[in-house]
């Protein structure tokens, strides 16, 4: 049986772009199966998935969307329905890559259902919002976003080529092999540069031990894909070094991870070793990007493009709240280690960012806050001291021979 693609976009607008592409599809030895996801007109050719189905699968019909007249509440609907259409075809086999074209609503509602898909079924989208912001449609998944150059509507000399370069795309997605590669237990690992020194060593100590360490640069997407394959049962144990991103989330910095930051391996139950790595700043662009009200702050141009700020000891107060609330839920076993010489390569005896009072602030909270069976373990060094990725790992490899 051919292996088969799922084509998904709306009909009743690009309709002629669609039947191009499942003709290109077909002509390459592959099934094309049509998700239609259009609310308001008809298809020029029946779909293999109408737009009724797939409103329903999102908690309507598409009788009652149309009638409504609510793009908005249309957009959600068909969004979630798309979503569960593409779960569902996975999982009953019908579905080994997915292939999207539209415009700015289109791609919301093509990527969310792409990124319903587990990590390695190719995914390709051709978008006319491709080349600006694509971290609310990608996500942490591995969605292949190719601009579409002129307007999805309608095939001209430009659009043919394009469509046929991203047909051509899926289709090597599919006809590649993937090597066997050799399969160790799994570490995560959280760094950033101000911790790269810190890891590097973690990384050694944990392959010496027969393990294979994973490493997410802690940049706001870094962490969020680190949480959603811990989430996803990829690592065996976290070695949650830096969780900068915490900061970012608290005072607006633009590497956030979100509120599901330092959840994960807690939920799951894996062994986690936690540090307040890089706690002590906040991400910010080039420095004319800071926002005014930092302006008075210490900040620290790490390249001409990434501005730090150092926290305060009333935001370390904040985020030791934060990270006691989020390791207070977990279910496997945990460890917090703090440096008492500086939380990243900045904050250090003489450093830009040395502040111990800041630091103080951050460890005390630590300490009123974390539940009790955590162990909270002081480590007189800075974090990217030898002695400091001994002692993390030294309790990684005790609470993984448990």
């Amino acid at each position: 049986m051919p292996k088969q693609v799922v084509v998904i976009g709306a009909l009743d607008t690009k309709g002629e772009d669609f039947a191009f592409i499942k003709e290109r599809i077909e002509e390459r030895g592959f099934k094309a199966i049509v998700v239609d996801v259009g609310v308001m007109g008809e298809p020029p050719f029946k779909p293999d998935v109408d737009a009724d189905a797939v409103a329903k699968a999102g908690g309507e019909s598409l009788s009652s969307l149309r009638a409504k007249g609510d793009k908005g509440n249309a957009m959600v609907v068909m969004t979630r329905g798309a979503a569960e259409i593409a779960k569902n075809l996975y999982a009953e086999g019908h579905l080994d890559a997915i292939f999207g074209m539209g415009g700015s609503a289109g791609t919301a509602i093509i990527s969310a259902a792409m990124r319903a898909l587990p990590l390695g079924v190719p995914k390709v989208l051709v978008s006319t919002v491709a080349s600006g912001d694509t971290k609310p449609y990608v996500g942490t998944k591995d969605i292949v976003m190719i601009p579409s150059i002129v307007d999805v509507a309608g095939v001209n000399v430009i659009s043919a080529e394009i469509y046929s370069r991203a047909v051509g795309a899926i289709v090597g997605m599919l006809e590649t092999e993937i090597p066997k590669v050799e399969s160790k237990p799994l570490i995560a690992a959280s760094m950033f540069g101000n911790t790269t020194q810190l890891i590097n060593q973690c990384r050694d100590i944990m392959e010496r031990a027969d393990f294979e360490v994973m490493v997410f640069h802690a940049t706001g997407t870094g962490g969020m894909t680190m949480e959603d394959l811990i989430e996803n049962g990829y690592f065996v144990g976290a070695l949650d070094l830096t969780t900068t991103e915490l900061a970012d989330e608290l005072c607006g910095g633009v590497m956030s991870a979100g509120p599901k930051r330092l959840t994960a391996a807690g939920l799951k139950g894996i062994p986690q070793v936690v540090a307040p790595g890089c706690l002590d700043m906040v991400n910010f662009w080039a420095v004319d990007t800071v926002p005014e009200k930092y302006k008075s702050r210490k900040l620290y141009p790490w390249n001409p493009n990434v501005t730090l700020m150092r926290t305060t000891p009333e935001e370390n107060t904040k985020l030791g709240q934060i990270m006691a609330q989020r390791l207070n839920q977990s279910k496997g076993p945990t460890a917090v280690f703090f440096p008492l010489k500086g939380l990243s390569q900045l904050d250090s005896p003489g450093g830009e960012f040395w502040w111990p009072e800041a630091d103080m602030a951050l460890l005390e909270t630590l300490k009123q806050n974390l539940r009790k069976d955590i162990p909270l373990i002081e480590v007189d060094a800075n974090i990217n001291d030898p002695e400091f990725a001994k002692a993390a790992t030294d309790k990684m490899l005790e609470f993984l021979a448990k």
